[in-house]
């Protein structure tokens, strides 16, 4: 059994008894009559051969409250796109397959760069933003749930226990943010407990507290790719296409969502997925890239708080948040000591080592010009540009041959 503290600013839904599944789908059933729920899964073409995907698939079988199931396939080719529908067409649920690489999505892509509309790169986050786009278009859809294609450990219950709070008439929540212990016989989620966390103390030690910052503070696990949104919601939030894409999704709703509507939910699952290097020696790649994009989105936030962030302030940024994730590691080795896991202290004090470089480097970008993270445009904004949008994505997306 997990506490039951509540941390900060935003409501922590925990588990306290043993899930009972059947329960939570019956009401979800129930409920969704009122509040259709559709799920969006964003997916990397080395997904659709990986060992993840059977197991998802075979459990969301069983989850006959999804209105439709929209899978972001990027990267990939047509082989590749037939094999993903030939797999994917085993759920019972209506879904479709946005093959982001299908030529008549790329010329798309391009004109809405031609118009100024996106100059965002292929990524996460343009194919979350595709995909709301197109539930938008369809109008049947008033709850959405993502998450990653690549759960090892993928239950059910992760998928429930999400979308829960939006659909039951009673709760007042229209943004959920899932969280879990990235635990097996050791501690992962090295960026999360080793960057993400001491920088938001860091920053809110060195600047004084801030709403945005310890809005921030209050998640449990920020940069979990699993969350569930009311569509309207979604429908005002850009989207980055960077490895921040998680952190500017929780500041969008910060602008766009009342903190009383925001809530984060235990998922109960023992989390396992695929896991990156940490590549200390090239900034270009791994968890070292990610932690240099996840900077530059948190410095995007404050600066659109009005908080001028200088050379001096980045110094003591940077002493600050080494001291905190010195003494973090210290903690964790504790923690994982008291639970018999494997700890090794080295390679922690490398990350830590390494994401200090990324915050050095995020920092010198920021101030050489101001580097701001590029945003995709909300779906209000370029529907406003672009009148009758809808039936044209409604097209390309379902018969992305044409």
């Amino acid at each position: 059994m997990g506490d039951f503290f509540q941390s900060g600013h935003i409501a922590t839904l925990h588990q306290l008894s043993q899930v009972n599944l059947e329960r939570l789908e019956a009401e979800i059933r129930d409920h969704a009559r009122w509040k259709p729920v559709s799920l969006i899964l964003p997916c990397q073409h080395a997904e659709i051969a990986g060992p993840a995907l059977p197991r998802i698939i075979e459990h969301l079988k069983g989850a006959s409250y999804l209105r439709r199931v929209a899978v972001a396939l990027d990267d990939a080719g047509r082989d590749t796109y037939l094999k993903a529908k030939d797999l994917f067409s085993e759920l019972p649920q209506e879904t479709v397959i946005i093959w982001n690489n299908a030529p008549a999505m790329e010329s798309f892509y391009s004109r809405l760069w031609a118009e100024g509309l996106i100059d965002a790169a292929n990524g996460k986050g343009r194919s979350l933003w595709m995909c709301v786009g197109y539930l938008l278009a369809r109008r049947d859809t008033d709850v959405v749930a993502v998450h990653d294609c690549d759960i090892l450990t993928y239950e059910r219950s992760l998928l429930a226990r999400l979308i829960y709070p939006l659909v039951h008439p009673d709760m007042e929540y229209e943004f959920a943010k899932g969280y879990y212990a990235r635990v097996t016989n050791r501690l992962h989620g090295r960026v999360t407990r080793l960057f993400v966390t001491p920088l938001v103390r860091a920053l809110k030690a060195v600047l004084g507290s801030r709403a945005c910052m310890e809005y921030l503070d209050s998640f449990r696990y920020p940069l979990s790719g699993e969350f569930a949104s009311r569509l309207e919601i979604l429908r005002v939030c850009r989207m980055t296409a960077t490895w921040g894409f998680e952190i500017g999704m929780l500041q969008e709703v910060y602008r766009n969502c009342a903190q009383r509507r925001i809530c984060q939910v235990d998922l109960s699952i023992e989390y396992e997925h695929a896991h990156l290097e940490l590549s200390d020696k090239d900034p270009a790649k791994g968890l070292h890239k990610m932690c240099i994009d996840l900077a530059s989105t948190v410095f995007h936030a404050l600066s659109a708080e009005g908080i001028a962030l200088t050379d001096g302030i980045f110094r003591s940024l940077k002493v600050t948040y080494q001291l905190m994730a010195q003494d973090i590691i210290r903690f964790y080795e504790d923690d994982a000591a008291i639970n018999g896991l494997l700890y090794d202290r080295l390679s922690e004090e490398i990350a830590v080592e390494t994401f200090a470089k990324g915050l050095e480097i995020a920092s010198r970008e920021f101030l050489e010009d101001g580097s701001l993270v590029h945003f995709i445009p909300s779906w209000s904004r370029v529907t406003s540009a672009l009148p009758g949008l809808y039936p044209e994505i409604v097209r390309l997306v379902e018969n992305p041959d044409q």
